[in-house]
């Protein structure tokens, strides 16, 4: 590709992305791709020539969050209570996903089950927090940060249009966590399972 042309698509990337933030800020994951083009200045093609889908332009959008969330992992990874890391960290996501329209779009896994690099980001940043809640007794085993994950994709996906998501999602996650807790045990298979210590 000639340096002009390399140029002007970098340009029309930068472009399409930053409107792209904009509309889904403002409507969410299901943002038009043809809005999109119109502001942007350029055409429908072009917007999909950069993001082949909408899971394209939502990974896209959603990078520069997941980075944050991966940073923050990595700093509570040093703090003494394993599980008071944990579940900081978890906060943390549950907050970004209400905050950030589209993020918690991005982080689900559609139904062919294909890869989705945005999880498998966060499931790599948050994995030692785990690993280390549990080798200190501090959660069951057989969670898996994929497993948290898709709880809170759950919840925000479910709270998004209340009146106030961030007191609503907060609250359910904080149901579900007490829903783990000790005293309480954890289903394997539809069987009362081992005890949960989350």
């Amino acid at each position: 590709m000639p340096d002009r042309q390399r140029a002007d698509a970098q340009r029309n990337y930068a472009r399409i992305l930053t409107v792209a933030e904009q509309e889904v800020a403002t409507h969410g994951a299901g943002a038009s791709l043809e809005q999109i083009a119109r502001v942007a200045g350029v055409g429908s093609a072009t917007v999909r020539r950069h993001f082949p889908t909408r899971r394209a332009l939502l990974t896209a959008v959603s990078h520069q969050r997941i980075e944050a969330l991966a940073e923050r992992a990595h700093e509570l990874a040093g703090k003494d209570d394993s599980r008071a890391a944990l579940l900081e960290w978890l906060g943390d996501v549950v907050a970004y996903c209400v905050a950030a329209r589209g993020l918690a779009a991005a982080l689900a896994y559609d139904e062919a089950g294909l890869d989705n690099s945005c999880s498998a980001m966060l499931e790599e940043a948050g994995n030692p927090l785990l690993r280390r809640a549990a080798r200190d007794g501090a959660v069951a085993e057989g969670i898996t940060v994929a497993d948290l994950i898709a709880l809170i994709v759950g919840i925000v996906l479910a709270t998004e249009h209340h009146p106030d998501p961030v007191t609503r999602a907060s609250r359910l996650f904080a149901l579900a966590v007490v829903g783990l807790s000790p005293e309480n045990e954890y289903p394997q298979g539809g069987q009362r399972g081992t005890k949960a210590v989350l």
